[in-house]
Order: structure tokens, then sequence, then C-alpha cells
């Protein structure tokens, strides 16, 4: 064996870039037989030939191998093994994704559907887009936490597994905890029956949160937002993003559009300008606050009322960060207490200065992502 995630897992052991946990070894193991099996499974194309235009040919089906659903605990390796994984397939078509962007795909493109001159059922058409695009999905953070999307999701799986889709995710829950106290949850629960029975669940729980430890004795509140500043959020990137690799990105909330120049698993980059400086509000900071467990933020300048508009927003942005226990590395003009010390404004401000002195310390630090 000299490929796949288990060989590439073993080698950064060696070369000690990681260290060794029984259960990422066992994760890496399972995803090694789910590569080798890929290598040899072609998924059915059907019949496009008269016959199976009159019913009379039947497609020869070879059954799928079982896909993986690996749960646990913010921190503990699962989107590494799973890249691992992706970037040792040979698949040609394979798709990796982080769960929330595709589902904000998936609702984009069913209107886009509901809207074409086709009067029938739009979610066969979409699994067809889907499966045709890429039969290997590998889904990071996958998380059920609103109605729209509980509704649709037994559908959508059951159509693309039909189609012989291959799935491999990651999530923080169990699959019977998805969607939990959810509206009308008992239209949810035969999903959770096929996730069951289409995908092998196991769990990636060591007990050690390898996020905390790569931001342990990490300095988050860096001022002035100096060259040496910048230097010191690029290393603390680095270091947080662990194996992820990092690539510009977006995100659709709502139909619009929220870029970002980095964005490596549950981490992303951005400065101040890119989401502050924009049109945004509260869905698209608390997107980010959801998707991501650490958010390196640029450039925080002097606030005060002749920038109350790009203020009010950084409240908000602040927030859902704090909200939802997202550590927030920064660079800004001032510490918190001086970023907006006078003017219309610089009272209410004084709640952002308060979980801006918070969530420099250890105990926040260490509090676990809520998605």
């Amino acid at each position: 064996m000299q490929e796949g995630p288990l060989f590439h897992y073993r080698t950064k052991l060696a070369d000690g870039e990681l260290k060794h946990d029984p259960h990422q070894a066992l994760a890496a193991e399972k995803l090694q037989s789910l590569h080798h099996a890929l290598e040899k499974y072609k998924p059915s194309t059907g019949h496009s030939g008269w016959k199976a235009r009159f019913g009379l040919a039947r497609p020869q089906r070879e059954e799928p191998p079982q896909g993986l659903y690996i749960y646990g605990d913010v921190g503990t390796g699962k989107s590494m093994i799973m890249d691992l994984f992706y970037d040792t397939s040979h698949v040609k078509k394979k798709r990796r994704v982080h769960f929330h962007e595709f589902m904000q795909e998936v609702h984009n493109r069913l209107n886009k559907l509901r809207k074409s001159k086709h009067k029938e059922d739009p979610i066969p058409p979409l699994a067809k887009q889907l499966a045709d695009e890429a039969w290997l999905l590998c889904f990071d953070e996958f998380v059920v936490d609103n109605i729209a999307d509980a509704m649709i999701l037994g559908r959508l799986f059951e159509s693309l597994f039909e189609r012989d889709v291959v799935v491999v995710t990651t999530s923080n829950r169990v699959p019977t905890d998805l969607y939990k106290n959810g509206l009308q949850r008992d239209r949810f629960l035969p999903f959770i029956d096929l996730i069951m029975r289409r995908l092998d669940v196991m769990e990636l729980n060591g007990g050690v949160d390898y996020r905390l430890g790569r931001m342990s004795g990490v300095k988050v509140y860096h001022t002035p937002a100096n060259d040496e500043a910048e230097a010191a959020l690029t290393e603390c990137f680095e270091i947080v993003r662990g194996e992820s690799k990092a690539a510009p990105s977006y995100l659709l909330v709502k139909g619009r559009q929220v870029d970002l120049p980095l964005r490596a698993g549950g981490v992303a980059r951005a400065s101040f300008l890119d989401l502050c400086a924009q049109p945004l509000g509260p869905a698209e900071f608390l997107e980010i606050a959801v998707q991501f467990h650490t958010l390196v933020l640029d450039k925080i300048p002097l606030l005060g009322p002749e920038n109350r508009n790009e203020a009010k927003r950084f409240v908000t942005l602040v927030d859902a960060l704090y909200e939802h226990k997202v550590n927030l590395v920064c660079s800004a003009s001032a510490p918190p207490e001086l970023l907006y010390t006078a003017g219309d404004g610089a009272f209410e401000f004084q709640r952002t200065v308060s979980r801006l002195m918070e969530m420099q310390s250890r105990e926040y630090v260490s509090l676990p992502h809520l998605t």
C-alpha cells in the first residue's frame, strides 16, 4: 500500500506532523477501505438506446460502496482525515464542499428549476445535475438547523443515492441528533434512517481538541495594525488551519454573496473592509459565525460617528461571533477600550468592548464552537 489516506496519515505521523490518535487511525483505515473500493467501482450509467426509451432494457447496476459519516467534537481532526481521503482519491468526478455552502447552492438551483418552464418535481432533475457533476461528494460540517433544509434533504439524498452517489461527511453531531427539537421533526426522521442505512457511522472523539491545542499560546488581539501584526495574523492562520487547504471562497446568504479572501476548513480570514465596509447584515454575520470556529480579521480602524455604518456592522459581527463562541484573532488600530471613545455610538460600543476583552481570555478560547 503506497497510496490512499492511510498511507499519507502514517507518513505524517512518521514526519512528526501529527501525533498518534487511535480514533484518527481508525477513521483513516475505514477511508482507506473506501479508497480501494472506489478504485474498482464505476457508477451505473443506465442505457440510452431505443430499448431504454420503451422501458425494455434493464441497466446493469453494481451496488455502490458504503459511504462514511464521521462525527465528533470540534478540533478532533475529522476534516483533516476526510481531506486526506479526498486528496488521494482517483475519482475524477468528485467534490468537497462545506455543507452550508452546498445547501445554499441547492436552494438557489431549486428556485431556478421552479422558475423554468418545467412544472415537474424539481428534486429529481436537481439530483441528476449534482450526480452528473460529481458522484463522490465529501461534505464538511454536516448540520441541519432550519426547516427549509430539513424538508428537502430526505428526498434529495434518496435521489442522489439512486444515482449511485457516494457520500463521505463530517459532523459535530451524531445522526440521531440532527435537527434536534426542530419544527415538524417527525417528517425529518426518514432522512436520519436513510443516513444510518447508507453510511457507515463512526465517532471520532479521542477527547483531544487539536484546534484548541493549536490556539494555545496564540495572541488573539494585535495592536497597532501594522506589518508586524499582519505577519502575526498570517502565522496564526497557518497554525490554526492545520492540514486544511486555504483558498478564496464565498458564502451565499439569501441570494447575496459574501466574499472571503481565504477559507480553510473552519477558519476564515478577511479584513475589516471586506466585512464591515460592505452592505452586510445580521444574516450574513450569523452565517459566518455558524460556519467558522475561527475568524482572522485584519485592520480594525478607529471608530466613530464618521464611520458609524461600519461601526454598527462591526458590533453586529462581534455579537454573532460571541454568541456562537467563535475565536476572533484580529489586528486593530487601538486596544478595545480605545477603539470608539467619543461621539454618537460610543456609549453603546461599551458592550462590544467588554466582549472583545472577554474573547481574548483563555476561558473563552477554550469554549466549544456553537454551530
